[in-house]
Formats: structure tokens, C-alpha cells, sequence
């Protein structure tokens, strides 16, 4: 099933905005929000393996289809315009997934705005400016903006990291470059913010989830999260890379599921 698309001015942004299964009931939506620099087609392997429930993600801005922001924004601002585009939508209380960049910004939404936020899954995520640093190598690349607004080298950034460590490997054809502004500005918001102060203060059910091989995110910032987040549980997956989620798909659904759908602690078996 393709998503409905469409484009929803929020606090001042105008956001690129899909909406996977709108209609179905039975569940509270599932809100995407994705990794820096990646456009929101990237998750629809993932939108598509849950027909049972609405499946929300946008694009930030300057990202995928979404227009470049006027001026730089934190992580905290985006917690913000991520509730009012909730409230345009009419939608009271979500279930998050956060992935990578977008990890962040579901922690600080469940910091930020409890009452919206039903359980939360962080994959691939850090606590922010604290994190345990990747690979060099990597890192070095993700400080060079034109590494990755600049379509000939895009994908090859993006196989390099995205795939960094992991034997399972992801499509990348639904890649878009994002602008050097957009791409600039989100790397600013996240270099700036952490999540250390407030994380033993999240009282949502939370699963921390991330892959043993992972070069860009190393797997000892799930393990901090983790040991953070009171009554958090951890699921570790090996051989997918950064994007585990993408290149083990399957596993991945099945985890979610069990954590959204059941007690948490299932999703720790």
C-alpha cells in the first residue's frame, strides 16, 4: 500500500508529510522519525510490513521533500512542531519509533510532551553530544556536508555508513540528497543537544534497540540509554549495520510488535 502524501504547515515550517494505513483501528499510530539526511521513502519497507496500524513520518526540513528551513532549530523546537503537525493531524497519543538522528528527537518528545507519547522504540540512537564516538573514518564524512547534498556521491556515502559493519545489505534507491542547509542544520541540532540529563526521568515504556556491528552508532550508546531509562528493555541484533532495521527487516517487525503489542518484557525474550 503507497502512502498518502501531502504537505502541512506546522510552527512555521512546511513539512512534507506521509501517512501509511490512515484509517486503520485497533492501534495507536506509529510515528517514524528517521535518521539525518534520510527522506522519509526510506522507511517505507517498514511502513508496509504494518497494515494493522497507521504509520506516520515527514521529512525534516531541508530533508527529502521538505523545504528548507529560514533559520537553525534544536532538537527541542523540532519536539515542538513534531506536536503541533500531531495536532493538525487531529492524533492525541502515538506510539514512536525513532531512528538514528530521529532517536533524539523521540527522546526528547517523550521528555517533552509524556502525554502523547504511548511506548517509544530507539534504534540505532545515541544520548547526543555524549555519545560513544563511530567509527573515524565515518564521522569524518558526516562533517562534510557535500559528502551528502550532492547526488553522485550520496549513495556511496550512504553505502559506506548506512551499511558500515553489517553483513545484510539495504536498497538505496529511495534516497534523496537533502540540501547542504537542511543536512548542516541538522547536524548542528543534534552536536548541541543531549538527552543525559532527562533520561532517568522518562516514565514511558521504552526498547532500546541496536546492532552489534555498527560503526557509525556503536552499540555501547544502547547500552547507556538503556542503563539510563528506568525500566527500559534491550534488544541487540548482529550483522545489519546501521540500518538493522532495514536489512533485517523481518526480525525488526517481529521485536517491534511484540513491544508495542504486548508487555514490554516480551520484546526483551
Amino acid at each position: 500500500m503507497e502512502a498518502e502524501t501531502s504537505f502541512i504547515g506546522v510552527a512555521g515550517r512546511r513539512l512534507h508529510v506521509a501517512r501509511w494505513h490512515r484509517g486503520a483501528t485497533g492501534h495507536k499510530p506509529l510515528l517514524m522519525l528517521n535518521g539525518i539526511g534520510m527522506n522519509l521513502e526510506m522507511l517505507a519497507p517498514l511502513a508496509r510490513a504494518l497494515p494493522e496500524r497507521e504509520v506516520l513520518c515527514f521529512d525534516i526540513p531541508g530533508v527529502g521533500s521538505s523545504p528548507d528551513p529560514i533559520i537553525p532549530y534544536t532538537i527541542p523546537c523540532m519536539a515542538l512542531t513534531t506536536a503541533a503537525l500531531l495536532d493538525r493531524l487531529g492524533i492525541d497519543e502515538v506510539d514512536i519509533l525513532g531512528i538514528s538522528w530521529g532517536g533524539a528527537l523521540a527522546q526528547q518528545i517523550a521528555f517533552q510532551h509524556k502525554a502523547r507519547t504511548r511506548r517509544m522504540i530507539l534504534a540505532a540512537t545515541s544520548p547526543g553530544g555524549t555519545m560513544v564516538p563511530g567509527n573515524a573514518a565515518m564521522m569524518a564524512h558526516l562533517a562534510d556536508p557535500m559528502e551528502y547534498t550532492v547526488e553522485r556521491t550520496l549513495r556511496r556515502n550512504l553505502a559506506s555508513i548506512y551499511n558500515g559493519g553489517g553483513s545484510g545489505r539495504v536498497s538505496l534507491n529511495a534516497a534523496k540528497a537533502p540540501s547542504p542547509i537542511g543536512f548542516s542544520y541538522q547536524m548542528a541540532a543534534f552536536s548541541t543537544w543531549s538527552s543525559m540529563p532527562f533520561l532517568p526521568l522518562l516514565d514511558v515504556p521504552v526498547l532500546v534497540m541496536a546492532d552489534e556491528e555498527d560503526q557509525l552508532v556503536p552499540p555501547a550508546n544502547a547500552h547507556i540509554l538503556h542503563n539510563a531509562i528506568p525500566r527500559s528493555q534491550i534488544h541487540m541484533f548482529r550483522g545489519g549495520g546501521h540500518l538493522f532495521m532495514l536489512s533485517q527487516t523481518e526480525r525488526f517487525i517481529r521485536k517491534l510488535r511484540d513491544f508495542l503489542d504486548n508487555d514490554p518484557a516480551a520484546a526483551a525474550a
